[in-house]
């Protein structure tokens, strides 16, 4: 129906997440209606993107320079790792102001179906920190409380405390959120706020 260049376009566009195939047909217009200048301006920003993108060496965070400029700080406390599964996790927690450590990114979840470890979750190098790191006290599992983050959470926990006992891990507490209504509450949220008491 559309000519191949166009067709292209729109088969590039429902690679990414949530975009199906009206979305991806919307850009495409769009960007044809707007003319050259917006998709000269898009097209250099993607290659800017490639060109000077890394993946930070030691937490596995995508920035300009690597080590990434969390990493490169001496003023954070390199003892404490927070595990994320995102790079924009690492943007939520820093809106906090509340953690001065670094961050280890994995880069995804081990899934139910995964056909053993999926090879491109960052575990191996995150082990390989905790057993190599001897100054390290604590590490953070900050993952998102559903399936998969559970099982990563789980996974990760055992792996760690068999590698190295002293090091404590922890997970981010759940509970309440403010301004909620015990009435409206489910069990398992009700239950974790009751185990996670101050």
């Amino acid at each position: 129906m559309y000519s191949r260049s166009i067709t292209n376009l729109i088969n590039a566009f429902k690679k990414l997440p949530s975009v199906g195939e009206r979305t991806a047909e919307r850009y495409v217009f769009r960007l044809l209606k707007s003319g050259r200048g917006d998709v000269a301006e898009l097209r250099l920003a993607l290659e800017e993107l490639l060109k000077n993108t890394k993946s930070c060496e030691v937490c596995w965070n995508f920035a300009d320079t690597t080590p990434c400029p969390i990493c490169a700080d001496t003023k954070r406390d390199h003892n404490l790792i927070c595990v994320v599964a995102d790079p924009q996790d690492i943007a939520s927690i820093e809106k906090t102001g509340a953690f001065h450590g670094v961050y280890h990114v994995l880069r995804g979840l081990i899934e139910m179906d995964d056909e053993g470890e999926n090879k491109n979750i960052k575990i191996k190098e995150l082990l390989k920190h905790a057993k190599n790191d001897k100054n390290l006290k604590e590490i953070i599992l900050a993952l998102n409380p559903d399936l998969p983050g559970e099982t990563t959470a789980m996974y990760l926990e055992q792996k760690l405390k068999t590698l190295n006992p002293k090091i404590k891990v922890s997970r981010l507490a759940r509970g309440l959120p403010m301004g909620s209504d015990l009435q409206y509450a489910d069990e398992v949220t009700l239950g974790s706020a009751l185990k996670n008491r101050k």
